[in-house]
C-alpha cells in the first residue's frame, strides 16, 4: 500500500514536472533589458476588448489571427481574461482560453500576474499605453514575449508606426514581430 501511495505521489511529481516544462517554453529573447513600466495603470479604463495588432510568436498563440483580449474586473480586485484568436486566418476556427489575473504591484497596477493553467502564473506588465487607453504595449521581464494592442481592430496606420517606434524605444528588436491581421 505505501509502495503505491508513493509511485502514485512520484507519478503527480512527474506529471507535474513535464506540464511545468511545457507552460515554461519560450521563444527568443526580443529585449535584455525589459524596462519597467512607464507609468501606472488605471483598472477599470484597462478593462475591456483589446486588439492584437503586433506580437513575439508565442507557442500558445502560433499562426493566430484575428486575435482578441477581453479584461472583466472581478468584485475581489482579480481580473478574468479571455483570450481569442482564429487559427487558418480570419475566417479560421476560434481558439480561446480563459485565465485569471492578479495585481502583483498595487502601487501602479501595471504589472500583473496572469494564469491560464492554475497554479501556472506568469508576468503580463503593461509596459506603457495612451492616455485614454486607445493602446498598450504589453510584456514581461524575461524580453521573450511583446504584445501590441489597440482598441479598434484596424487603427490608422500612424497609430501603428507610433507603436512600433515605442517598442523600438524600449529596446525591442523588431525583425522578429509578426503582425496580426483583423
Amino acid at each position: 500500500m505505501r509502495k503505491a501511495i508513493l509511485a502514485g505521489g512520484m507519478l503527480g511529481a512527474t506529471i507535474l514536472m513535464a506540464a511545468s516544462a511545457l507552460v515554461s517554453r519560450r521563444g527568443p529573447v526580443g529585449n535584455k533589458s525589459v524596462p519597467e513600466p512607464a507609468k501606472p495603470v488605471a483598472l477599470e479604463p484597462y478593462m475591456g476588448r483589446w486588439y492584437e495588432q503586433f506580437r513575439y510568436e508565442a507557442w500558445f498563440e502560433r499562426d493566430l489571427d484575428a486575435v482578441t483580449a477581453d479584461y472583466r474586473l472581478n468584485g475581489d480586485g482579480t481580473v478574468t481574461v479571455l483570450n481569442r484568436g482564429r487559427k487558418g486566418g480570419r475566417g479560421g476556427r476560434i481558439k480561446q482560453s480563459t485565465g485569471k489575473a492578479k495585481t502583483a504591484d498595487k502601487v501602479t497596477n501595471a504589472k500583473l500576474r496572469v494564469a491560464f493553467v492554475i497554479p501556472f502564473y506568469g508576468d503580463y506588465w503593461v509596459l506603457d499605453h495612451g492616455d485614454d487607453y486607445e493602446w498598450s504595449i504589453v510584456g514581461e521581464p524575461s524580453g521573450r514575449y511583446l504584445w501590441m494592442l489597440t482598441r479598434e481592430a484596424n487603427p490608422n496606420p500612424e497609430l501603428l508606426e507610433q507603436l512600433k517606434t515605442r517598442a523600438q524605444e524600449m529596446g525591442y528588436d523588431l525583425s522578429t514581430l509578426r503582425t496580426t491581421k483583423h
